[in-house]
């Protein structure tokens, strides 16, 4: 690859923002509150630290070692029979960021519907109207869709270290500092330690076989595995030496943004006597509420909207650069001309897949729209072979064994081999069983009418 990270930094705080998405905030805190509190949250960093940890490190050893994008880094390593998991990170990759794209659109619409006080509002019934009204119009969410996939391509036709380098090092913090003005807030409100109790007391009694479940989907997705877009973060790395101890700092900054986020909305929401919910709900209808009854809430939820911008475009960059890094190196084109060509297939495929929340809500494939379609694909199907290769690769080829880094032996190795050959197989294909068992169920309600919490997993990235 000819372009290349300036520092370790650069590289752990994109990667990182890979990672860090909007279901840290909108999901972790509730799952968490309604599984034992602590206890979920033990079995999360568990399975983070395990499984997600070992897939994450095979895809910065893939693309350390061979300095090439998901695509040609399988061809190198593997040869042409493992070009397909490549194909496939890359294809789900760009399905996903044609509705996160639309998704990112509403937290720009959202940003300024906030900064001219037309969320300060108290009844949340009337929110949610707002917010229906909002994603299923014909014309504002596709316009706010198309702005968000720009300043995403800006990003990215800037370069790896005058574009995605330079913008996560002023977005990261600003976002790390954003929370921690929204945690102070709120628990310095009356009320608040019921809050904090609740999501931080571990009760193991409440911890169900579905909360593991969701403890160890969590962990997999919130780290963007699965996709092959570390593979090609770690290409632009002059060597692999440090990887080991880049990852874990990608999984720690993970993780710790899931607990911040709960620490940001459980406490406020309880002094503030609103009832927590998952997805959409919470950050478009409920938190709205919260905000409007605190002196200076319209600032406080400009900044919380700023919040969810900066986090989704962080995601939406690792994106865009994984799926142009290969349309670059497949066509042999410049990067300007890649990414232009990119984000206007993003930018048309994302037109129905907004207006699925609208005029298109009924067009549907096996009862799923356009915007369904692409999550369950993905998230069900797509990333958990993906991740299951990935473990399949590094634990049982010898190729892959030969490029480990020499600072990972001893009994470091063999956790890793033991996780790549036995559990993380087992645990990532229990996601993609009970994702297909789900299907046939039909127990997947649509997006729309499950109540705005029924939000795509993949959005957990």
């Amino acid at each position: 690859m000819s372009q290349q990270w300036t520092s370790r930094v650069g590289h752990i705080l994109a990667a990182a923002g890979s990672a860090i998405g909007i279901g840290a905030i909108w999901k972790f805190s509730y799952v968490a509150a309604n599984n034992g509190g602590g206890a979920f949250l033990v079995v999360f960093l568990l399975f983070s630290f395990i499984i997600g940890l070992a897939v994450l490190l095979a895809e910065n050893i893939l693309g350390s070692s061979t300095h090439a994008e998901a695509v040609n880094a399988f061809k190198k390593m593997m040869g042409r029979n493992w070009v397909i998991i490549g194909v496939i990170g890359v294809f789900s990759s760009w399905c996903i960021y044609s509705f996160y794209s639309v998704v990112g659109g509403w937290t720009i619409g959202y940003t300024i519907m906030a900064a001219t006080g037309e969320l300060n509002i108290t009844d949340s019934s009337e929110l949610t109207g707002i917010f229906t009204r909002f994603i299923s119009d014909p014309l504002w969410p596709i316009l706010a869709h198309l702005v968000f996939a720009g300043l995403t391509c800006f990003v990215v036709l800037a370069g790896v270290q005058r574009g995605l380098e330079k913008a996560v090092k002023i977005m990261m913090p600003l976002l790390f500092i954003i929370m921690i003005i929204l945690i102070i807030v709120g628990i310095s409100l009356p009320g608040s330690s019921e809050g904090l109790k609740l999501f931080l007391y571990p009760d193991f009694s409440k911890l169900t076989p579905q909360g593991v479940l969701d403890a160890l989907g969590l962990a997999f997705f919130s780290l963007s595995i699965g996709l092959g877009i570390h593979i090609t973060y770690s290409a632009y790395l002059a060597d692999n030496k440090t990887i080991a101890n880049s990852s874990m700092w990608v999984v720690i900054l993970s993780c710790l943004v899931c607990v911040l986020a709960g620490l940001m909305i459980f406490p406020a929401l309880t002094a503030a006597g609103l009832e927590p919910n998952a997805g959409p709900g919470l950050t478009f209808m409920t938190m709205p509420v919260y905000f409007a009854n605190l002196p200076g809430g319209n600032i406080l939820a400009v900044t919380f909207f700023v919040l969810l911008l900066m986090a989704a475009l962080t995601s939406a960059i690792s994106l865009l650069e994984h799926i142009v890094a290969y349309v670059q190196m497949r066509f042999q084109w410049t990067r300007r001309r890649a990414g232009l060509v990119v984000t206007a297939s993003i930018m048309l495929m994302g037109i129905p897949v907004s207006l699925s929340f609208g005029p298109m809500s009924d067009v549907t494939l096996g009862g799923k729209t356009l915007f369904d379609l692409l999550d369950y694909l993905t998230s069900n199907i797509l990333m958990p072979l993906f991740g299951i290769a990935m473990c399949l690769i590094f634990g049982w080829s010898r190729r892959a064994n030969a490029v480990i880094p020499d600072n990972i032996t001893g009994a470091k190795r063999q956790c890793l081999l033991l996780v790549w050959r036995y559990i993380g197989p087992i645990c990532i294909g229990i996601i993609l069983v009970h994702g297909l068992i789900g299907l046939k169920n039909k127990k997947r309600a649509s997006y729309l009418r499950s109540s705005l919490t029924n939000y795509p997993r993949c959005l957990d990235t």
